[in-house]
């Protein structure tokens, strides 16, 4: 489909001003760790981990499809432990049906993470063969074949609330054991009741992947509100599944979110699989595509100006959007965001809003379409992304409000949005 000019629209919507805006700052705790490499070499140090390994052991570490804050040191760390133990170490993408549900493709994600051989120290195997490791409730338990031939298995990943479901685990190892290791099959096979039932179904299948190769021990990574490292915790294999819980609470407690509650538009300059699994997380933009999860701000639009290139074309949770740019439209690869659709089997994430050709038109229409809003006291907040939210952009009408919020500071006086000469936003480019 090709985007026409749309000077009729632009004839209609000319007398559509947009809100002059402030540059707020959203203060949050900087607690994150200095040297993380120094603090996992620490935590490695036991013996109880060290005697986990032997030599000339296949030990494979998991690559996850998120983008992680320090996530190459923490690989080439880990590898360097397995050596340093006479072991070899591989990592893997252990990402369910991400990157296309094709092995190059999953092995480019984690190339466009930083997360290289030369980098990690380590080979990077990518495969999408599984095996089946047993069964629950009549649905294939399936993990990768490589990482099922290791002698030992080291699940890293970050630990987070997941964006459409509730549950004792959610985004985190556990989830990695059941979904990630899985590859394309296992997570099909997972997902086949849907999110209502994720929760539910996550412990059982993890457990029978975690009692059919050894798992010796998990990283677990913890972010702050500034998307930096603020917790690595190491957990002997056999603890993950209890110690999983308490930390899924306190990296909640942890996550960003827009301290403003409710506004009419809401403005994402980039959506993108690298920030979060549903592109724009939901917990901050309560644009969530499933109903077994809630929160994040109130809204009556929301505007998705543009994809990550990180994402390489991935357009999950742009169907959660109302009104997009020609130049996000350009990059929409189907494939790589079709298998995703099929595999979580939620539809509505996908789909594609209504295209505008520049950045000014979009904010003009998500203007005109709302509803019992004076049109000289739109409110608006524009951010960068959902991982970036220190800095973001609030129009007049909620000024008043922000000066009231502990932790929100006013940078400067309002002022116009700026645009380049083809209507696109210059703000936070």
């Amino acid at each position: 489909m090709e985007i026409q000019e749309q000077s009729g629209l632009r004839r209609v919507l000319r007398d559509i001003h947009l809100p002059r805006v402030s540059l707020a700052r959203q203060h949050f705790p900087r607690d994150e760790i200095g040297d993380v490499p120094a603090l996992l070499r620490e935590k490695l140090d036991r013996e109880d981990l060290k005697s986990r390994i032997r030599p000339g052991m296949k030990v494979v570490l998991t690559g996850s499809s998120r983008q992680v804050a320090n996530m190459p040191a923490v690989l080439r760390e880990l590898a360097s432990f397995v050596k340093g133990m006479g072991g070899k170490p591989y990592i893997i993408p252990a990402m369910g049906s991400h990157g296309g549900a094709t092995a190059e493709g999953q092995r480019e994600l984690l190339l466009s993470y930083g997360i290289t051989e030369e980098v990690c120290g380590c080979p990077i195997f990518s495969s999408m063969e599984t095996v089946q490791v047993g069964s629950y409730e009549g649905d294939e338990v399936r993990m990768d074949k490589f990482a099922h031939s290791a002698d030992a298995i080291i699940v890293v990943g970050r630990i987070k609330g997941h964006t459409a479901f509730r549950g004792p685990y959610e985004s985190g190892l556990v989830k990695m054991m059941a979904i990630g290791l899985g590859k394309r099959e296992g997570a099909d096979s997972l997902h086949r009741f849907g999110f209502g039932k994720m929760g539910e179904r996550i412990p059982p299948f993890a457990r029978v992947v975690f009692g059919h190769c050894n798992i010796i021990f998990g990283v677990g990574l913890i972010e702050n509100e500034s998307d930096r490292t603020c917790r690595i915790e190491v957990i002997p294999g056999e603890e993950i599944f209890d110690r999983e819980p308490d930390l899924l609470l306190y990296a909640k407690s942890r996550m960003p979110r827009l301290l403003l509650p409710e506004t009419d538009v809401l403005v994402v300059r980039e959506i993108g699989k690298n920030f979060t699994g549903s592109g724009m997380d939901p917990n901050v933009t309560g644009t969530f595509g499933t109903p077994f999860a809630s929160g994040g701000i109130k809204k009556q639009r929301v505007v998705v100006l543009d994809i990550s290139d990180e994402s390489h074309g991935n357009y999950i949770g742009l169907g959660m959007a109302d009104i997009t740019t020609k130049r996000t439209f350009e990059k929409l690869q189907t494939n790589a965001t079709y298998f995703n659709m099929l595999t979580s089997t939620v539809l509505g994430v996908g789909k594609i809003p209504m295209v505008m050709e520049d950045d000014r038109l979009a904010l003009q229409v998500a203007i005109k379409t709302l509803n019992n809003v004076e049109r000289d006291r739109v409110r608006l907040i524009y951010l960068k992304n959902t991982l970036s939210l220190e800095n973001i952009l609030i129009s007049e009408s909620l000024l008043e409000e922000a000066r009231t919020l502990k932790g929100l500071e006013i940078l400067e006086g309002p002022r116009e949005l700026r645009f380049d000469a083809k209507g696109n936003l210059l703000d936070f480019a």
